[in-house]
This record gives C-alpha cells, structure tokens and sequence, in this order.
C-alpha cells in the first residue's frame, strides 16, 4: 500500500523554495522523493500562475516567492501563500523598500 502525504508536490515545492531560494531542481527532487522532470513541472506551474518569480544569478536561479497570492482550491483562497508558508516555517524577509521607508521616518 503506497503511502500518502497531506502536501502536494506544488506545497513542497513551493515550501522548499520559501526555505532555500537557491536550490536547484536536482536538490528539489531529491529531497521530495520525485523526478527532476516532475519538480521542473511543478517550477513551471507555480512560475506561470505567478507563485514564484526567478532571477539568473550567475549560473543558477534565484527564486522568489509572491505571499500575497491565495491558496488555489476553492475551499481555502482566503488563505494566503505567506501564512501557509509561515505554518510550515518559513520566515518572511523584510522588503528594502519597507527597511528604507523606516529609516527615513526614524531620521
């Protein structure tokens, strides 16, 4: 009997990235117990429906994440990507513009 698992590989995925924006396909597959084809498909969805941006760094990629987006199942689109990350540990990052903003309200 296979055994199931309450995150698609979408959530892995996507959590994984939150967590290491610098990881590769190859590491995503590894550590998810999928093909690398089938992390690059997922990669492609979550890229495509807006979820994660990528910027070429040297010869990677580095990999973003968009917190304001909605959960895609009609049951949960009032949750958004951020808070669903945040439950499974991912930390958000201040963005420079907000750092920015403070300091000049500070000075």
């Amino acid at each position: 009997m296979p055994q199931w698992t309450f995150l698609t590989k979408h959530a892995l995925v996507l959590s994984l990235i939150a967590k290491q924006p610098r990881s590769t396909a190859h590491e995503l597959a590894i550590r998810i117990g999928a093909t690398e084809r089938q992390v690059r498909r997922v990669i492609a969805d979550l890229f495509a429906h807006g979820y994660i941006t990528k910027k070429r760094q040297g010869r990677g990629v580095r990999y973003g994440i968009n917190p304001d987006l909605s959960l895609r199942h009609d049951t949960h689109q009032e949750i958004a990507i951020g808070d669903f990350l945040e439950a499974l540990g991912w930390r958000r990052r201040r963005r420079k513009a907000t750092t920015a903003k403070l300091r000049t309200k500070d000075t």
